[in-house]
């Protein structure tokens, strides 16, 4: 049976909404942290990583998953086939890799904005409903507010840092983005472009007036958008917001949009950002072979050579990570006796789930065992989601910055632990938010 990674596990019940990915980074040392064993895990270039850093980290994982209870945690372990020897080995892999990645940025100069960390922290604390519900939201994955600051300077950071290493990695040749292109075109199957003209929700008079006179070929659509709409980037476009498969478009537009035949104009469309007048401009039809780029719509060719200009990237980087960790001098120690979360394994063994060798396993929202297909956790098959280049949305007035802090998806889902705090930037608390985050004016969710 093929093993998740920790990181991955733990993904799977939300603890990487403000430790990232790559496991640690929520758990720093700090005058708070309980003294468990003294000593040092591992040293990087002479840096120490503290063993109770490690424990507490280790720690915070647990309580994270509810499992405390010493024989909670040894069946969890036993049926991931963890140990915890193999545990502590993640996270202070994890910890070698965080303090790699802090070194060479230090070594070109790359620092964190302090204004883009404030905007950050601001951002997340605006979807809770109080400085109470806030705080709590913290404290229920083990952090305080400095902490999660000193996350989101290592994710930017970190970013910046992948984003030089990888600006010589080589761009998709045309026949790379064709052959990707021939695992995705299906989920492209019945994809819908549309073009919307956007009023306050107090001027529905002024838009059922617009709407009668497109309906009587009185008034351009897209001319309508340039002299009404309200969102003003997509207006000067005709009110363009591109194909529903590329974007993140709210709940009410969608299920209207889903009316609409190509040419077809809808009635006005309530959402939270007003009254909208959707227009659908384009339905693509899936060939049955694709055997060129030209059967795709530039748009969705654009959006898979991005993905592979990122996953490039994200390979450059983690080859780069190698280099580095090949290069330093890292020493890791014994582990040692007494840690908290250690349980005798002989006491717990694994119940097999799958008998073909092509189960899964993680942990659900309980942090009870489960077993997924294969492919599904991989991201492979023919039924494989459709990639969505960064900043599809960006043009809708409004939308936010934070979605392109985010790591790209083949980086959160390279084997081996990703530094700590990678895509942290993008990530939140979200036990107890009010919203989540901000769908882009007039568009996208």
């Amino acid at each position: 049976m093929k093993k998740l990674s920790f990181a991955k596990s733990l993904a799977s019940v939300g603890l990487a909404a403000v430790c990232a990915l790559g496991i640690v980074g929520c758990s720093e040392q700090t005058s708070d942290t309980p003294t468990y064993t003294g000593g040092v895990a591992a040293t990087v270039n002479g840096v120490e990583i503290p063993e109770d850093k490690v424990t507490q980290a280790i720690q915070d994982i647990r309580a994270q998953m509810s499992l405390t209870d010493e024989d909670a945690w040894g069946k969890w372990l036993a049926e991931n086939d963890y140990t915890p020897e193999s545990v502590r080995e993640e996270i202070v892999n994890s910890y070698v890799d965080q303090e790699l990645v802090k070194q060479g940025a230090d070594s070109e100069g790359i620092t964190a904005d302090s204004a883009q960390v404030d905007q950050y922290v601001e951002t997340m604390r605006g979807h809770y409903d109080s400085d109470t519900a806030w705080a709590e939201a913290l404290e229920a994955v083990g952090m305080t507010e400095d902490e999660y600051r000193d996350n989101i300077s290592l994710s930017l950071v970190s970013q910046q840092l992948q984003q030089k290493v990888g600006e010589g990695a080589a761009e998709p040749t045309d026949e790379e983005v064709l052959e990707s292109a021939k695992t995705y075109v299906s989920s492209y199957d019945g994809a819908k472009k549309s073009s919307h003209i956007l009023f306050e929700a107090s001027d529905e008079a002024q838009a059922q007036e617009v709407l009668d006179k497109i309906n009587a070929g009185e008034l351009d659509f897209a001319t309508a958008a340039e002299s009404y709409s309200k969102d003003t980037a997509s207006a000067a476009e005709g009110g363009n917001v591109g194909w529903d498969r590329l974007s993140n478009l709210v709940t009410e537009y969608t299920t209207a949009l889903a009316d609409l035949n190509k040419g077809d104009v809808s009635g006005l469309v309530t959402s939270t950002y007003g009254i909208h007048i959707i227009q659908c401009t384009d339905v693509f039809e899936a060939p049955e072979e694709l055997t060129s780029l030209d059967q795709l719509p530039t748009e969705f060719q654009d959006s898979i050579r991005a993905m592979l200009q990122s996953s490039n990237q994200s390979n450059a980087y983690y080859s780069w990570l190698e280099e580095q960790r090949n290069a330093a001098d890292v020493q890791i120690n014994d582990m040692p006796e007494g840690l908290p979360y250690w349980v005798d394994m002989a006491n717990y063994s694994k119940t097999e789930t799958s008998t073909d060798g092509t189960g899964v396993t993680a942990v659900d929202a309980d942090g009870n065992p489960i077993v997924l297909d294969e492919e599904t956790a991989e991201g492979e098959g023919e039924g494989a989601e459709a990639p969505v280049a960064e900043g599809v949305d960006e043009g809708a007035e409004g939308a936010e910055d934070a979605a392109a802090a985010a790591a790209d998806e083949a980086a959160a889902d390279a084997e081996g632990a990703a530094p700590a705090g990678d895509d942290a930037a993008a990530e939140q608390p979200t036990e107890g938010a009010a919203d989540g985050a901000q769908p882009a004016e007039g568009a996208a969710e």
